[in-house]
């Protein structure tokens, strides 16, 4: 029965895992707190850079910026990855079109590569994202690490005890392999369930949307390129993008 303490270690390792994926994802579905404890999905309705943010994160908030200046012809994004600024006037009132001409800096042209970190770590994608984590709309910055930490773990649980079994298997004689291949089937399964689960709570958005957030983005996400092309990049990203601004944003 050498076997039986490589088992245990196999299931508390897998244990561990699967109960931060658990945690994590019952935090995400719980509401953060809504607005005069309304009911988000209900009342909310979201702005193109709230969708964008929830769909993609800063990145894509960043690039709904550019892009939206580039077709108000205040900005220019080259297929060559550069941005050259065309118009600063009228940004005034908008924090993110400063964070954009702020990163482009005074000479007025910079690679977009360079401009979008900057911009995507700025102020007012911050205040962005702690608003629609305060109205049960985004998963906190908290969440999306437990998340990440759970799947990590839960993944080295399940290749942990792959090799735990093997080796268990290899030290017993071939008529008594069967409870061993039995015995850690389960904690297998279980971490294969988890990492299931795992793979679904990032895809395809909720990394940065709660459960509320995305039941919001999926009466956004059949936004037709043609008639509403910010909308559709959006929520869905660079790839619905004419071929030129596309090569402009992978720089």
């Amino acid at each position: 029965m050498i076997w039986v303490p490589l088992l245990l270690v196999a299931f508390v390792v897998a244990g561990v895992g699967c109960v931060r994926v658990c945690r994590a994802s019952l935090a995400a579905a719980r509401p953060h707190g809504t607005a005069g404890g309304t009911d988000a999905e209900g009342t909310d309705e979201l702005t193109v850079c709230e969708a964008a943010y929830l769909a993609g994160g800063p990145f894509r908030v960043t690039d709904l910026t550019l892009v939206s200046m580039h077709r108000s012809r205040r900005l220019l994004l080259a297929h060559t990855g550069w941005a050259t600024v065309v118009d600063a006037t009228g940004a005034d009132g908008d924090a993110l079109e400063r964070a954009v001409l702020g990163a482009i800096g005074p000479g007025g042209q910079s690679p977009i590569p360079a401009v979008r970190p900057v911009v995507a770590a700025a102020d007012s994608v911050r205040l962005l994202a702690e608003g629609l984590v305060d109205r049960g709309l985004a998963v906190s910055e908290e969440g999306r690490r437990e998340m990440a930490a759970g799947v990590r773990a839960v993944r080295a649980g399940f290749l942990l005890t792959l090799v735990l079994g093997t080796v268990a298997v290899l030290l017993v004689p071939g008529d008594e392999r069967a409870p061993v291949i039995a015995g850690f089937a389960m904690p297998l399964v279980g971490a294969g369930l988890c990492l299931l689960i795992g793979g679904i709570e990032v895809y395809p958005y909720t990394r940065w949307a709660s459960p509320a957030g995305q039941r919001l983005l999926s009466g956004l996400s059949s936004a037709d390129p043609r008639t509403d092309p910010l909308t559709a990049l959006a929520t869905r990203g660079p790839a619905v993008l004419e071929p030129e601004l596309r090569a402009a944003l992978q720089g």
